[in-house]
């Protein structure tokens, strides 16, 4: 009998332990630091006359906050779906975890890829990568400019850096696909071409957004992020 017993003791203090284990998992699943809507380093003017305020407000302070937010509630049942092992749920929730993930991923590169009193060339490492890719800095811009007109309805034309090959590569992707989940390449510069990003002030002759945005490019921000690529 007292064998037993022992063995209904541990029993207990095995299944205490185990919802104890299970308590403190879901505790720090729930404490999760949420997306947070990234501070802009310029005011939303600053971009002017290139990309007026107006368009900067609505871009970072409603467009890009709607993304975080619908990411932040996607990635919370999602959670919820694997707790139950439900595996339907998990499914049908990719499509707003690819979109609204990558938006959030997208502007943040975008906002720092901006900055007043940019524009130019890029010096140093970066302008002898894509001269060695493109032939110059003007046929990389241009090359750059065409895919970012040529998408078809919303999406981005970036700058990447191919790890495998080690040299700089152009792509457009749709809606907020973002590149390196998408291409396997890591983003550089981005160009966004959703009608949000220029409408307000170019309305529907998206050559000449793209035009002016090279005179706001931070070629410094882009700079860093190829060096961070090729480590």
């Amino acid at each position: 009998v007292l064998s037993i017993m022992n063995m209904l003791c541990k029993a207990g203090q095995i299944r205490r332990c185990a919802a104890s284990l299970s308590q403190a998992i879901n505790q720090v699943a729930a404490s999760r630091q949420k997306h947070t809507l990234p501070d802009l380093t310029y005011d939303y003017g600053a971009l002017e006359p290139h990309i007026n305020a107006e368009i900067m407000q609505l871009h970072h302070s409603k467009h890009h906050a709607t993304y975080v937010n619908n990411l932040n509630i996607a990635e919370e049942k999602y959670k919820e779906a694997l707790a139950k092992g439900d595996v339907t749920a998990q499914v049908a929730l990719q499509p707003a975890l690819r979109f609204n993930g990558g938006g959030h991923i997208n502007h943040t590169i975008f906002w720092t890829n901006l900055s007043p009193n940019s524009g130019g060339e890029p010096q140093g490492e970066l302008l002898e990568a894509i001269k060695r890719d493109f032939g110059s800095f003007q046929k990389m811009k241009e090359k750059m400019s065409a895919a970012a007109v040529a998408v078809q309805g919303s999406g981005w034309s970036w700058l990447g850096y191919d790890k495998d090959s080690g040299r700089l590569r152009i792509a457009a992707c749709a809606n907020q696909d973002p590149l390196q989940g998408t291409t396997g390449l890591v983003p550089l510069l981005g160009i966004d071409v959703w009608e949000h990003a220029y409408y307000l002030q170019y309305k529907n002759v998206r050559p000449d957004y793209v035009k002016a945005i090279w005179n706001v490019v931070n070629w410094e921000n882009v700079s860093e992020r190829l060096q961070t690529a090729k480590k």
